[in-house]
């Protein structure tokens, strides 16, 4: 079997799975790939994804290890099955991995919860808004990259739109009220979030400054959960690029901060009030 180059994340977290499975099982590499009746080099590039894996070596694996948990070996399963290229495999070679990579994690969500506190979702922004979050950057990005990182942005928002993964956004006020591109952008753009908040798949909860706690952290996140929980995946935003974590700690710390955000942020109608007036405050002052 030819070996891979560049493993997606998809991929790389079906590796990470299987090894995770064959040591919960207190098993080596040597004694599962005993037990497999393959080398033990076949198990290290299995769970490195440097090699493909079929739903039926899956299954194969999780009988060896014992692992009784159904609905984790068929979620599995599935992921091992070969799917066609997704959408954002046409930017691989003009944009960074990162980019990439989250779209693919979108893509295979069952569900998306995000924490914003410096700038609004990328899922949720508009055009002139996205142009004015990348045209931030210095030294400043050529006019070709600048206008490509914005088409992919845009196309990212069509998991939403097509209807198929639902959307809970939480926005800090300073979110709201950070000018990227100045006033008339802003005022667009908060436009744009009250005829997001309308759809049915999109869920939008405001953290206002006079709130009686800070939650989370200053990163923007997403949390995609998975098809069982073991699966979800969590993203943060950091100034080179994005960081993805797996671990049950990170995924259970997140959960309970998703969870305490759902308890403390404005309900839906008064975030939907809140949006209209910071943008009514935008348009006295500026108009």
């Amino acid at each position: 079997m030819p070996g891979r180059s560049n493993p997606t994340l998809r991929q790389r977290r079906l590796g990470v799975e299987l090894r995770k499975m064959r040591e919960q099982a207190g098993l080596g590499g040597t004694e599962l790939s005993g037990l497999l009746g393959v080398s033990p080099s076949i198990v290290t590039q299995m769970e490195s994804a440097k090699i493909g894996v079929s739903p039926e070596r899956v299954r194969s694996i999780a009988a060896a290890c014992k692992c009784s948990n159904t609905p984790l070996i068929d979620a599995l399963a599935e992921m091992a099955v070969e799917r066609t290229k997704g959408w954002w495999q046409a930017y691989r070679g003009s944009l960074s991995t990162s980019f990439i990579e989250v779209a693919e994690m979108e893509s295979y969500s069952q569900g998306l919860f995000t924490w914003a506190t410096t700038y609004i979702p990328g899922l949720l922004q508009t055009r002139d808004y996205a142009s004015a979050v990348f045209s931030r950057i210095t030294p400043p990005l050529p006019q070709h990259d600048l206008e490509n990182r914005i088409e992919f942005r845009l196309k990212r928002q069509q998991v939403i739109s097509a209807g198929g993964v639902p959307c809970t956004a939480f926005i800090h006020e300073a979110a709201l009220r950070m000018q990227f591109g100045g006033p008339k952008v802003l005022a667009g753009q908060l436009e744009s979030l009250l005829v997001d908040a309308a759809r049915p798949e999109v869920c939008i909860r405001v953290v206002p400054f006079d709130m009686h706690t800070f939650l989370g952290s200053g990163e923007n996140l997403m949390f995609a959960k998975g098809p069982v929980p073991e699966l979800d995946t969590l993203q943060m935003d950091i100034s080179q690029g994005v960081l993805f974590f797996d671990s049950p700690a990170e995924l259970n710390t997140h959960r309970d901060l998703f969870a305490r955000m759902d308890d403390t942020a404005l309900p839906v109608d008064q975030s939907q009030d809140f949006i209209r007036s910071v943008k009514k405050e935008l348009d006295d002052k500026y108009d």
